[in-house]
């Protein structure tokens, strides 16, 4: 088995500092630094590729540009790169998201992934029209889901939901390949819409035992659908020679953060109806101290960034190391990213994607060879 390494796009902004906000917070100033321009992304995305990336993740939400519209376009500037793009049932109807989908496919052949969030900020759900509650919410996404995938099946679809309703749809042109379906949560019913309808179920960075209950829970939903599941994980990473270069980094980052941000940052989340996002705020509880929750597995991202807010930190071994403990629970495939986006996708890729090829635990996705030739670049 070949693990599955996918980037990250910042569509809201890259600095050498942490770009904080998400999860119905803005990005704080450091995403001024790199603005997210095509050319900029497009030059993320081809290096991503050229490392052996299979695909690169655009977040949603108010915070960042519009996932559809950028991926579109950096599209144009890479070859084989897939995008997962992150979107909300709630703003656009599932007949109008798989056409759109299916026209993805063929415009970029085939290199659409979707990796459904259904929101966890009723507030920021309200500014853009949507006014059900979070329960309410996840049983939409199923309805969605259901329509979406029978449509892409070639079906003519007829629903009469609970939230949602379509009579005699139908796609013009299936989708070829169907785009394969991400989606994260850690609510019961969460659980539910995963287990019935998603190909991959995402996990934040919890430390390893954690993250064993999720996927124990995740695969038992599914094994009653009789479904069964992949899994993978959304992480930043600051990985370099030695274990000492790395922590400097995760300490200047640290140094980087303002009180007056970092308060803000927490108090907006602290509101968060997302019970992932209550999961990661228990794990720094906006502290500065005792950040590394597991070895090698630092919290202080997210004392100033919503969503996914821990990262592998250490030297190439000790972050290829930590891989492969996250990989021996189940975990196939790893969504990464790290500040600069740029940078730190070439520490990564140059420095731990041997390391992996190495051990048979990788091989580069576009050129088989380089994963068969690949030789530790570095020493530690």
């Amino acid at each position: 088995m070949s693990l599955v390494f996918h980037w990250f796009l910042p569509t809201n902004g890259d600095s050498r500092h942490v770009v904080g906000g998400g999860h119905g917070t803005p990005a704080t100033a450091s995403g001024r630094d790199r603005p997210p321009t095509v050319a900029y992304l497009s030059q993320i995305a081809r290096a991503a590729e050229d490392l052996g990336f299979v695909g690169a993740l655009t977040p949603t939400g108010a915070w960042c540009e519009d996932a559809w519209l950028t991926t579109a376009m950096v599209s144009q500037h890479t070859e084989r790169l897939k995008f997962l793009v992150a979107f909300r049932p709630g703003f656009v109807s599932p007949t109008l998201a798989a056409q759109m989908a299916s026209t993805f496919q063929r415009q970029t052949g085939g290199r659409l992934l979707l990796n459904v969030v259904t929101g966890g900020e009723s507030h920021e759900q309200r500014a853009y029209g949507d006014f059900l509650d979070k329960a309410d919410r996840y049983r939409r996404t199923g309805e969605f889901l259901q329509v979406v995938r029978e449509l892409w099946e070639g079906k003519t679809v007829d629903l009469k939901g609970e939230h949602l309703r379509v009579e005699d749809a139908k796609l013009a042109r299936v989708p070829d390949p169907v785009p394969e379906v991400y989606f994260g949560g850690s609510s019961p019913i969460a659980g539910e819409v995963a287990a019935k309808y998603v190909d991959a179920y995402l996990t934040w960075g919890e430390p390893p035992a954690r993250v064993a209950e999720k996927i124990a829970w995740v695969r038992g939903l599914a094994a009653k659908e009789g479904r069964t599941l992949r899994f993978g994980i959304r992480l930043h990473v600051i990985t370099r020679d030695t274990s000492e270069e790395a922590w400097a980094v995760a300490n200047r980052l640290l140094a980087g953060f303002d009180p007056e941000t970092v308060r803000s940052v927490q108090t907006g989340l602290a509101r968060s109806e997302s019970e992932g996002q209550q999961r990661m705020l228990a794990l720094h509880s906006g502290s500065r101290d005792g950040l590394e929750i597991h070895p090698n597995l630092w919290a202080g991202i997210g004392l100033v960034r919503g969503g996914a807010g821990t990262a592998l930190v250490g030297s190439h071994e000790e972050v290829a190391g930590l891989i492969k403990e996250y990989a021996a629970l189940g975990i196939e495939e790893f969504v990464l990213s790290g500040y600069p986006h740029l940078e730190e996708a070439y520490w990564f890729g140059e420095g731990v994607l041997p390391r992996l090829a190495a051990e048979g635990l990788w091989r580069h996705p576009f050129r088989p060879d380089v994963a068969q030739s690949a030789q530790v670049p570095f020493t530690s």
